[in-house]
């Protein structure tokens, strides 16, 4: 990681401004605070990416919350191409001072050069390869070409510096990192599947209440109860009838990945402060 942040501190150099990009169901626990820190001084987009998997209202009061904040956000579903325009407007309204600099000082039409940094997992790869097209052209004879990085042009308009998914080395809140977890930006055998999955069962209950009762066909209950009852209900069973725990977890988990249990934000802006 430290290499990584000090690449980026030098790469700074090179852009006009930042595209970070964010998980739109944890848009408070997906934001590496180092980068924040790191990236202060530059303009800055916020994209809110996998709002499909988002609930869209809460997900709009995370838009306006960043827009409050100073930044250019929009939300996005970062393998669709067609929001590209969404994008383009907020990147046209961050680098709005940076063109009127270039034309004061007689420059015109050069691209706008932004670094898209984000955490493991967050989409970003994705997020480039659908908004700039898997066949853009690489740029050349620029700084930092030389060095080993990669810039992949968008149009004529815009020259895109991927970085590393990157985390922090501690989270001081623990919920942040099980939030982490359950969105997969944490490796899965970092943590005991079950104890996270029951830990999520409790998360659900407040954000999403029927999430789970109403997918699976049963009863609320208590964590464990409800684990129970899902490994019966999906047969996730081990020889002789007894319920396997860590089978139904993980199914829970990948349910809970790609919204199959509904489109669920498990963070609020009034319940949370950067």
């Amino acid at each position: 990681m430290t290499k990584a942040f000090r690449q980026m501190k030098e790469d700074l150099k090179l852009v006009d401004l930042v595209i970070e990009i964010c998980d739109a169901r944890i848009p408070y626990s997906s934001r590496n605070p180092e980068i924040d820190k790191l990236m202060n001084a530059k303009a800055r987009v916020v994209l809110l990416n996998k709002s499909d998997l988002a609930d869209e209202s809460v997900t709009k009061d995370w838009e306006r919350a960043f827009k409050e904040a100073g930044a250019f956000a929009a939300s996005i579903d970062g393998r669709n191409r067609s929001q590209a325009r969404r994008v383009n407007t907020a990147i046209d309204a961050a680098s709005e001072a940076k063109r009127q600099r270039d034309k004061r000082r007689g420059i015109m039409n050069r691209p706008v050069r932004a670094m898209v940094v984000g955490i493991p997992n967050s989409g970003k790869s994705t997020f480039i390869n659908s908004f700039a097209g898997r066949a853009s052209a690489k740029t050349g004879d620029r700084p930092g070409v030389t060095k080993g990085k990669q810039w992949i042009r968008q149009g004529s308009r815009l020259e895109l510096l991927d970085t590393p998914g990157v985390l922090w080395p501690k989270f001081e809140d623990e919920k942040v990192g099980r939030y982490l977890a359950y969105v997969g930006a944490i490796k899965d055998d970092i943590f005991e599947k079950t104890n996270l999955v029951m830990t999520l069962l409790e998360t659900l209950d407040t954000a999403a209440p029927q999430a789970i009762s109403d997918f699976y066909g049963i009863e609320d209950a208590a964590p464990a109860d409800m684990l129970l009852a899902v490994a019966k209900k999906r047969g996730c069973l081990k020889s002789g009838g007894e319920a396997d725990y860590d089978k139904a977890a993980a199914l829970i988990l990948d349910d809970f990945r790609h919204a199959r249990l509904g489109r669920i934000s498990l963070e609020r802006v009034e319940d949370e402060q950067r």
